[in-house]
């Protein structure tokens, strides 16, 4: 089967880039946020065995555990996009399923910017431009 060639996701909605944030209301939703990203975190690393297996499985010609396998990671796939859209109707976005990498739209100067948090970072220090990325991110100044 072809449909296991890649891992692929849903695209965020478009309803992440309305709500902007303020550093403050921003580290209030990480009460929520983390949770969320901590269960996708580890349902993407279970969405990719069951890749792993499905693939090893349909090689091997076990028919009936490749249809297991893939039935498993439909339901996942179909678990890692309801937890997505709970990160979208929280107004944030999430950029990196494997660390939990997430930015929150925000203002600074009277320009739209991201702020930027990851899984195990206590809270959001660090924002970039919307041109650019995580490689790119700098601290917030007090």
């Amino acid at each position: 089967m072809d449909a296991f060639e890649a891992i692929s996701l849903p695209e965020p909605s478009s309803a992440a880039s309305r709500k902007l944030f303020t550093v403050a209301q921003a580290n209030r939703a990480l009460v929520l946020v983390r949770r969320i990203v901590t269960d996708i975190v580890s349902n993407y690393d279970r969405l990719r065995q069951l890749h792993d297996t499905y693939q090893s499985l349909d090689q091997q010609g076990d028919l009936a555990g490749a249809e297991n396998a893939r039935v498993k990671y439909a339901a996942a796939t179909d678990h890692l996009a309801a937890l997505r859209e709970e990160l979208d109707e929280i107004g944030c976005e999430l950029k990196d399923y494997e660390v939990g990498l997430v930015d929150f739209p925000s203002l600074r100067d009277g320009r739209e910017i991201l702020l930027c948090w990851k899984l195990g970072e206590e809270h959001i220090a660090h924002w970039h431009e919307v041109t650019t990325g995580f490689a790119d991110r700098r601290p917030i100044e007090p």
